[in-house]
Order: C-alpha cells, then structure tokens, then sequence
C-alpha cells in the first residue's frame, strides 16, 4: 500500500476559494460576506441577509421591496407538494418529508427550467425556494398534530408569517425577533458538510434542485444539522438541573458524545452563541421557563469545567425552539428553512467557477486476486461470439 497521509473527514483541506463567509481568527466572529453575522442579526431582516448571500451586498430599500413583494406572493404550498406530502407516514422523519417536498417541487417545475442553470435562473430558484420552504415545514408539523393547514398571509414578514402558518396565531414580538435571529445565523456557514455535499453534486452540472435535496440528507444528520434535536433529547433525558451531575457522569463513563457543545471550526467558542443565547433569554424571561434555563446553565457549567468545550448554535436554538413550540422533531427542518439561503449561494458560487469535485482514496483492501477457473481471453471471446450470432 502507497504510504499516503489520509486526511479523515478532510480535516484541514481547503478544496477551494469561496467569497460568501468565513471565520475570522482574529475576532472569533463569523463573516456573511465580510459582514459580523451578530450584527446582521441586529440590524437586519432575514430577506435582507438571504439578498447578501446570494448578490454579496446588502440590498437597497428597492431591493428589498422586490424581494419582499415576490417572497409574499410565492408562500403558498403547491398542490403537487402537498399531496406528497399527505401521502407520507405521520412518523415520517420530518427531515424525510422536507427532503421528498423539495424534491417534489423540482420535479414539477418544467424540465427547461430545471435543466437552465445559469446564474439568472439558479438565482430565480433559490429565491423560490426561500419562499416555498416555510410552508412544507409548517404544514408537515401541522398535520403531525391533526391540525388543518394554515394559508400563509401576505401582510406579515418572513418570520412572522412563518409562525402564523405553523401555529394558527400571530406571534408575540418577543418570539417572532427571537425565531428571525435564529435564521440569520443558521443561514451559512462556509463549507460545513450540507454545503460541501451541494456543491459536491453541483460540480457534476446537476440541477439547483438536486443539490439542495442532497445538503438535505447531510444535514439530518445528528453530527451536523440534526445536533439541535439532540440537545433537546439530552435535556429532556437530563430532566432538572439537580441531575446535571450524576447524569453527566454516567453519560462522560459510557463514553456518550455530548450533543451542542464543540465545534471544528471554533476552538474558542462558537461566535454565534451568544447572539442566541441572549435571544433565548427573551424566550425564557416571556414564557417564564426558569427551570428550562437552570437546566440549560447547569449543563453548560458543568460540562464546560470537566471537558473545556464549548456550546455550539444547537446548544441555545434547541430549546429556544422548544419554547416557541415547535415539535423537537422539526427543530432541523427550521434549520434547512434558514440553510437553504447559504446551501444556494454557495451552488450559484460553485456553478460559476466550475470543476468535478472528485478526491482520490488510498486503496487498503486485498491485493489483486482471480476468480477460479477464469481463462483470460474466453469470456471476451464468448461475447464476440454471440455478437456476430446476432447479426
């Protein structure tokens, strides 16, 4: 075997350029474009943030309007999602369901418009499904419940609208500022694994669609976008902040990866955490969870001193989520909502500067062996044969 060095997971490759995000070393803060993502959290709506990703600046006050106006217009759910949908299990992985109703509306689009792929049109597909997104989730938990589906309205912005069509109530605005900072900083994060996937699939010249289905299946599972379920599942196992300890160790003894804490990217913390962690504040402070937040500290004080690892953004959006109301099991299809923005960005980025993404391996199987009883030449000879049979 050819003594190569295996890089495992990729660890420290850098496959190529990208102009859409970075961690700056040098604050620890996370960059959409050059910009600190917890001032784009601050300052800016989620429909103006998606425009940064994919145009690389901020929109104008038109550009916005625009993009307001067609987002609006284009929320409903498609009669084809829905009926794949419907046609679905009730203990269908929400994930599965997101994943099989974007696929659905790929596969309903005209197939010249599918197979266009120029910047002009990837750009029209990322911004519907931006739009479309939403709907699939809300109802998808909706339905789970045995509730009707919920119209979308017109009048309210992204976030707002998005928890009118999964809870059949305007939120507070407490809870609708925190649920759009979540988004925001969910929406990109460089090449994480859903988005090294999409690009990945684009780099074959397959459709937006494709690509976007793919980062799906990456993102579900609990090492990556799936991490937010796991840490509600942990402190529901956990119960109180008086089991903390006797919990964690039994948990560090049987060798348990502790889900929403560490990161390979920030050896420092992650940078998106307190934005979230000050949003889920608000959360707790409205829906007065004091024993949630004692718990939620108890864990971080404890696993922090004993290991030296830090909370990720799953740690504080799990139970954030949970106290909006959203079903644990739909936590991760609210990050493919947010994700969808940076997962089509980084395709548009990847499409217009392509080449096949295709690694070597270190082959350490069997050295070359024969089938018994093979006579090279014969099998050859045998088809040459019949071929002229044929004929």
């Amino acid at each position: 075997m050819t003594d190569v060095e295996i890089k495992k997971g990729l660890a420290g490759v850098t496959v190529d350029y990208t102009a859409i995000s970075k961690v700056n070393p040098e604050t620890n803060s996370l960059l959409y474009r050059g910009y600190p993502v917890q001032e784009l959290a601050a300052t800016q709506p989620f429909e103006a943030v998606a425009l940064l990703l994919w145009n690389g600046e901020l929109p104008d006050a038109e550009e916005l309007r625009a993009f307001e106006e067609f987002e609006r217009a284009h929320r409903d759910l498609d009669p084809a999602v829905r009926t794949a949908i419907d046609l679905l299990p009730l203990d269908a992985h929400p994930m599965d369901v997101v994943r099989t109703a974007v696929s659905v509306l790929g596969a309903s689009a005209p197939a010249a418009e599918v197979a266009d792929s120029s910047a002009a049109a990837d750009l029209a597909k990322a911004k519907l499904l931006f739009a479309k997104v939403p709907a699939m989730v809300a109802y998808d938990q909706r339905r789970r419940r045995g509730e009707e589906i919920v119209e979308p309205r017109a009048d309210l912005d992204y976030a707002r609208n998005f928890l009118w069509m999964t809870f059949g109530e305007e939120p507070h605005e407490v809870v609708a500022r925190a649920f759009a900072v979540s988004m925001v900083l969910y929406a990109e994060h460089s090449f994480n694994a859903s988005t090294f996937t999409a690009r990945v699939i684009t780099s074959t010249t397959a459709d937006l669609y494709s690509a976007v289905v793919g980062a799906i299946g990456a993102l579900k599972g609990a090492l990556h976008g799936g991490a937010n379920e796991a840490v509600m599942h942990i402190l529901d196992e956990i119960g109180s902040a008086e089991n903390v300890a006797p919990w964690l160790d039994a948990a560090l003894a049987e060798k348990r990866k502790i889900m929403g804490f560490g990161h390979r990217v920030y050896k420092k913390g992650d940078s998106r955490v307190p934005t979230m962690k000050a949003a889920l504040d608000t959360l707790v402070e409205h829906y007065g969870a004091g024993d949630l937040a004692a718990l939620y500290d108890a864990l971080e004080t404890e696993f922090v001193g004993r290991k030296g690892i830090y909370p990720n953004l799953d740690y504080p959006s799990g139970p954030a989520y949970h106290l909006m109301g959203f079903d644990t099991l739909t936590f991760t299809p609210l990050f493919v909502a947010a994700r969808v923005t940076g997962w089509t960005a980084h395709i548009m980025e990847q499409a217009a500067s392509n080449a096949l993404i295709r690694p070597l391996s270190a082959y350490n199987g069997s050295d070359e062996r024969h089938v018994e009883g093979y006579v090279a030449g014969e099998a050859e000879r045998e088809v040459a044969e019949r071929d002229e049979e044929a004929q």
